[in-house]
Parts: structure tokens; sequence; C-alpha cells
């Protein structure tokens, strides 16, 4: 911890929770190791500063060598990560910015902050970025030393060329002017890709149905009701696409003959008659070019694994994501989720224990970003935010 940051949160807590002793000083008589900066220097696998604030930016930039932090980053020669944090005023300072950029030169991994209202009132961007961004980069260094292993740069822009295509929500589907049809999608998991995307470059364009959570900041955003009405957004934004992902969740069915007047209770029974709304997922499918992937959800309560897989491959899909939708824990409207992930032409899955749908969100990216590798074509975007 450096001096200031002690001034928030006393060390002793911190020693609680890990076990472990809090170097603040070198220095301190207390200290079990007179020369902690450079014996953590040459053992640690990763080095995380978070936050990181302009005030360490700088003496990082500069080689100010004066606490623990900055004295060993200088002898440091595992991989340096930092999460800024601070004002927007501050963080678009020329001096800041300059040291940003000094930073990337010099070989520091740069998660950018957050975007949202700080604690001094002001919006914009400065919010250190979420802890689940932060512990997937985190362990994006730790498992690849070099950069280039992952495909993503000193900024994390792994998706800086793409630009993706969204679905999120629940689409209705009217029976009369009073009822519909449709399902318990709250768009968390679709907003959450979108916002993971955007934080890693890509140029994001959502198409949503009725959702209970306030969309991410800084995409395209296009509104949409019935299957019919987000079928004809998807084709038409398909086209200047480079990665689809089908997250909302879309009725199947729709009321063959919609009533035109408020449907009376005269009976006690009442049949409807309904039929298939278009397949979204098949006919993109049927329209992507080798430049362009399709990826699908597959919202299941039995034979998880059997039915995505099925899925993947009648629909020609990329790659497809399986969820138990019937769990109390990760199942429509809950803020966490669990996934298992197929690709096309691979025998093994990737398992996605419970954990926040930010982490989710990224875990997928992840895997969508090793399957863009192996593709031998790309189409570069610009972006049109």
């Amino acid at each position: 911890m450096t001096r200031h940051a002690c001034e928030f949160v006393q060390p002793l807590t911190f020693r609680a929770l890990s076990g472990s002793y809090v170097l603040v000083d070198d220095y301190s008589p207390d200290n079990p190791d007179p020369i902690a900066h450079i014996t953590f220097s040459q053992t640690i696998d990763l080095f995380l500063i978070a936050p990181a604030t302009a005030n360490t930016l700088a003496k990082l930039a500069n080689g100010v060598a004066d606490d623990f932090v900055t004295s060993t980053y200088l002898a440091c020669t595992a991989p340096v990560l930092v999460a800024p944090a601070m004002n927007t005023k501050m963080w678009e300072h020329p001096a800041t910015r300059r040291n940003i950029e000094k930073l990337k030169e010099d070989g520091v991994h740069v998660i950018e902050p957050d975007a949202g209202e700080m604690a001094c009132g002001t919006i914009g961007p400065g919010r250190l970025s979420t802890p689940e961004r932060i512990v997937s980069a985190a362990l994006k260094l730790a498992e690849n030393a070099e950069p280039a292993a992952f495909g993503f740069s000193n900024d994390l822009s792994d998706l800086a060329n793409e630009r993706i295509l969204i679905t999120a929500g629940a689409t209705r589907e009217p029976i009369d002017p009073v009822r519909f049809i449709s399902n318990r999608s709250s768009g968390k998991m679709g907003f959450a890709l979108a916002h993971a995307a955007r934080m890693r470059g890509a140029n994001v364009c959502v198409v949503r149905g009725f959702t209970s959570v306030a969309p991410p900041e800084s995409i395209q955003l296009i509104s949409v009701g019935s299957a019919a009405e987000m079928h004809a957004a998807v084709l038409k934004e398909f086209e200047t696409a480079t990665i689809f992902i089908a997250a909302a969740a879309v009725a199947d069915y729709r009321a063959k003959q919609p009533a035109e007047h408020k449907i009376k209770k005269s009976a006690t029974h009442f049949t409807l008659e309904l039929e298939r709304t278009p397949d979204i997922l098949a006919d993109v499918a049927g329209k992507k070019t080798n430049a362009q992937l399709v990826i699908g959800f597959a919202a299941e309560t039995e034979k998880i694994i059997g039915n995505a897989r099925m899925k993947l491959h009648d629909k020609n899909l990329d790659l497809i994501v399986a969820n138990d939708v019937s769990s109390e824990a990760s199942g429509f409207d809950s803020d966490d989720n669990a996934a298992i992930i197929l690709v096309r032409d691979a025998e093994q899955h990737v398992d996605i224990p419970l954990s926040p749908k930010n982490a989710v969100a990224n875990r997928i990216l992840d895997e969508i970003v090793k399957v863009r590798g192996k593709t031998t074509t790309t189409m570069i975007v610009k972006p049109n935010r």
C-alpha cells in the first residue's frame, strides 16, 4: 500500500483478510524483509496497481522511486498492469495523457477507467474499472508473459477492429392491446457483453427488446418490440457487423391473429392459435460471410450440452453459450451466470463457473477472440458511434 492509500483503509484490514504482512514502507521496523522491493520484483508473476492515481502514474512514467510501490516497479521484470482512477479532468489533462502514453511505450498494460459519476459529482471517464474486468485482465497477463500470445495490445483493445452486433432483452408478441407473450429476460447478459466489448475497443451496436436494466454508455442502441421488428433491425445492422451475438430471449411463437380490442373474460376456456416467429439466428447464420462470426445462446433446462451442440450444428454457428435457466442462482434476471461454451469443430467445451455476468461476458469474449484468431479473413470497420 502507498501512504495515501492508508488514509482510506488501514493496512490491518488487508492483513486480516489476506493473512499476510502488508508492506507500506521498506524500512519499517516490523518489516520482515528490509529489501522487499527487490525480493518482490524478482519473484512475482504480475505487478498490478489498482487503483493507480494520477500521482502514481506520474511517478512511474518518470522513474520516481520514493516508496515501496514505485521502487518495486523500477526493479520489476514481471508484466505490469495499472488500473487508473481519478477525476475526469485529471484523467483528461495533457500531463496524465502523456504519462499514460509513456507507460504504454514502456510496456505497461493499462485498463482504461470506466465512465460514470464520480464521488465529486463529475460525470465522465475516470472511475476505477470493475473488479471483474481487472481480474480478467490480470489472469490473462499472469498466464501469458507476452501480450502477443493472447492478442491484445497494452490498452487491452483486442476487439478494436470489430463491429459487434448484440441482441438483448425480451420480445413481446401481442395477443390484444393489453396482453402479450414474452419471457423473464432482463437484458443483463446482453448489456454485460456490450459493456465488456466496448471496454475492449469494439464498436458495439445493441438491438434490444424489453429490458429491466439500463444499457451501458457509448454504444449504438436500437429499441424494438416484437420478434419481427428485431429480425428486421438485426438483418439490416448485420451487413456491417463482424461479429453477431444473439443474447436476446426471442419469443418463438406469436398470436396468428392478434385481437384489435381487449379480449373479455366471457368463456371458461380460451383458445389461442399461435404461429412461429422469424428465426433470427438461423437467418443471420445463413447470410454470414467468412469474415463474420455468429454466436448463439442456448437457454436450457435439461440436457444442456446435448441440446446446445445440436443447435450449434443445426444453425451453422461458430460458437454457442449454453446455460441452465432453471437454476435460481443463474437463471433469468440474476446478477450471476454459469455457462458452457461450445465451439464448432471442437470436441471439448469450456465451463464457466457461477460468476458475475460482467466476468462471464469477458470469458465469452475471450473465446470469441480465440475463434477469430483462427479465421483467415477479417473485416475492418470504421466506428460509427
